[in-house]
């Protein structure tokens, strides 16, 4: 058995998830991650797509919830403590790789965090969240951040949780960052200090294992970024639209914002806007300029800390 630590939970695992930060052997389990037979439900395709393989989604009459990538895994999530994989693919990094990267996110979604694709770092007492279209920006805008001596709080997979005044936490995942060849050379990154990822030749690790948070942290801005030089720089976003805005970057399947759940996610979407700036931003064309916009906003952070 396996013992880890990720998104705040004590997890034991039958498989191996290199990823996530070790844990204590001795701690309660949050989650179990077993493996064995997954017996699918009826599924349905998804919009979830890993190294180009279409996820599959199912729900049960039990209400527990089913991922599966065909000639990858199956998965099947249940009460928000367990996780059955069933592996099909004989690479054990490719089976963490997709257990980590989405399975583990229906555990998130059964214990009620509030969850977005996205990528998010601590800047001074808060934290940054990047949000954006494929392409965008989110990890290489992280990894400038994290260059500039900031905390990574998560990568891909972000889980928000909220204190018992309703203002929003994010909760640090595991220390792994994936970044691009052409970010690694861009920031300037040591190729010594990655590791290649399966997912694939030209992506890298970064594992920030002895800076990593364990506590979550306040949630104070969220830049939607793209590349659209039509638009303005920077603009700010009004409150009719965020609640649409976040739905859209739900990164589990959408059959699950529906009833209860998608009311659950608008009134989360509100919380999140009266706690924190949501923000349109135009990523900064170029490294250089990336890392000018990073050094002046730790700068402005810092002096109104």
């Amino acid at each position: 058995m396996h013992h880890y630590t990720a998104f705040g939970l004590h997890i034991h695992s039958e498989i191996s998830l290199p990823e996530l930060a070790e844990g204590n052997p001795h701690s309660i389990a949050d989650v179990y991650i077993r493996q064995g037979a997954v017996e699918l439900p009826s599924m349905r395709p998804t919009t979830i797509y890993r190294r180009g393989i279409r996820a599959f989604f199912g729900q049960d009459e039990q209400q527990a919830l089913f991922l599966d990538w065909a000639g990858v895994a199956s998965f099947k999530a249940s009460g928000g403590h367990e996780l059955l994989v069933s592996p099909v693919a004989s690479e054990p990094n490719l089976i963490s790789l997709f257990t980590v990267s989405e399975a583990l996110g229906l555990i998130l979604f059964q214990k009620g965090y509030f969850l977005l694709h996205a990528s998010a770092v601590e800047v001074g007492d808060d934290a940054w969240c990047f949000i954006g279209m494929p392409g965008a920006g989110k990890s290489s805008t992280a990894a400038a951040f994290i260059k500039a001596g900031c905390r990574l709080l998560s990568d891909d997979l972000t889980a928000i949780t909220f204190d018992e005044t309703g203002k929003p936490l994010i909760v640090p995942a595991y220390p792994q960052l994936k970044i691009w060849e052409k970010t690694v050379s861009g920031l300037q990154y040591a190729e010594s200090d990655l590791e290649p990822v399966s997912e694939g030749v030209k992506k890298f690790a970064y594992h920030p294992r002895d800076r990593f948070p364990a506590q979550p942290v306040p949630l104070k801005k969220v830049f939607f970024l793209h590349k659209a030089r039509n638009k303005p720089a920077v603009q700010q976003m009004n409150l009719a639209e965020i609640p649409g805005e976040l739905l859209r970057n739900f990164p589990l399947a959408t059959e699950l914002m529906s009833g209860d759940n998608l009311k659950k996610h608008f009134f989360q979407s509100i919380q999140c806007a009266r706690s924190a700036e949501l923000l349109r931003k135009r990523r900064p064309e170029g490294f250089d300029n990336l890392e000018k916009w990073v050094e002046a906003s730790i700068r402005e952070q810092l002096i109104a800390e």
